[in-house]
């Protein structure tokens, strides 16, 4: 039960045990909402007290009702639960119901783990993934492009809606030259492929993920090695697109064949390709966009789900990027006098 007057906001909990889940060790969980929203949250028996602006203290109260729902449902509560819970819970806002077109919850459900999206953007990119044939997820690093992407793959290959999952990237060395490498092709090429694998082994058992390896149904390559197939039936992922040309990433777009679905996943400020070669990815994202049946999901560093610290480089990155073009456009125009 929630009570309201003009300066705080009471929530009365029945299971003491459940409480004390929702506010985590040493309180960490009601710190993390705390410090988000701007409010104050006081434990007294089975009451959390809310001090703090109208609109904090109903986006609090929310956010810490979903979480003790999810508890009752026995689920745990997770500082990336908490996380999302958040994010998509607006001050002022009633939060809407993570819900799939027909009522399910919209999570992802794979063998090690339930995903489910952590903003608003991630929750229509998922949406995206399971209506289109042809998606773009366009973003900073820590966005969950790729992660979001790979577990939709794993869900509908479990659920039986594709045969395989096929992965690919551009071995294209970020900035500094790696040398020769020693070994047979494949360990040749797994350095490149690793953040592939990594995002595999967190929705896979490691024995099932080696035999799915071993026996193609899923297959991790670099872009050149897609040249001249059709990929039917499959789930297709191109991660770090800006890195493929505008030759390679036309290649990689017309191998979609018969009840396929393909991703392309990539960073338009994160492009190491040599001097002078355009990005497939923006090229693509130009010619493409509007078309029927192909879906653009675009993220920003509000959208940043990885370390806090992430979106805060991502921020100042932009911002310097906007001083140098606002000095260069200064100097164009004086030049122009």
């Amino acid at each position: 039960m929630t009570i309201a007057s003009p300066s705080e906001t009471v929530l009365d909990f029945a299971d003491n045990r459940r409480l004390a889940l929702l506010c985590g060790e040493y309180g960490r969980n009601l710190k993390q909402v705390e410090d988000r929203l701007g409010v104050q949250i006081v434990q007294r028996g089975n009451s959390l007290l809310i001090v703090g602006g109208v609109e904090d203290r109903a986006a609090a109260a929310r956010v810490l009702e979903a979480l003790y729902a999810r508890i009752e449902a026995g689920r745990d509560v997770t500082g990336a639960d908490i996380d999302r819970e958040l994010r998509v819970t607006p001050r002022g806002q009633a939060r809407q119901m993570d819900m799939f077109p027909g009522g399910d919850r919209f999570e992802l459900r794979t063998r090690r783990k339930v995903v489910e999206p952590r903003s608003d953007a991630q929750r229509v990119y998922v949406q995206s993934l399971l209506r289109n044939e042809l998606c773009f997820g366009i973003g900073p690093a820590g966005t969950g492009k790729t992660y979001l992407a790979v577990a939709v793959g794993v869900s509908l290959f479990l659920g039986g809606h594709v045969d395989r999952i096929i992965l690919s990237r551009p071995a294209v060395e970020a900035g500094e030259r790696l040398g020769f490498l020693p070994g047979d092709m494949k360990e040749k090429v797994d350095p490149y492929m690793q953040p592939l694998y990594d995002a595999l082994n967190d929705f896979l058992p490691q024995k099932q993920l080696q035999r799915m390896l071993e026996e193609k149904v899923i297959e991790i390559a670099p872009l050149a090695f897609m040249r001249g197939r059709t990929l039917s039936h499959a789930f297709v992922v191109l991660d770090e697109a800006q890195n493929a040309t505008v030759m390679q990433m036309k290649m990689f777009l017309t191998r979609l064949g018969e009840g396929s679905r393909m991703v392309v996943t990539g960073d338009r400020t994160q492009v190491d390709l040599p001097r002078g070669v355009h990005s497939g990815l923006i090229e693509a994202e130009r010619l493409l966009r509007g078309v029927e049946g192909i879906s653009f999901s675009l993220f920003t560093r509000d959208d940043v789900v990885r370390h806090p610290l992430v979106a805060k480089i991502i921020d100042a990155w932009e911002r310097d990027a906007e001083r140098v073009r606002h000095g260069a456009d200064a100097d164009k125009a004086r030049d122009d006098r």
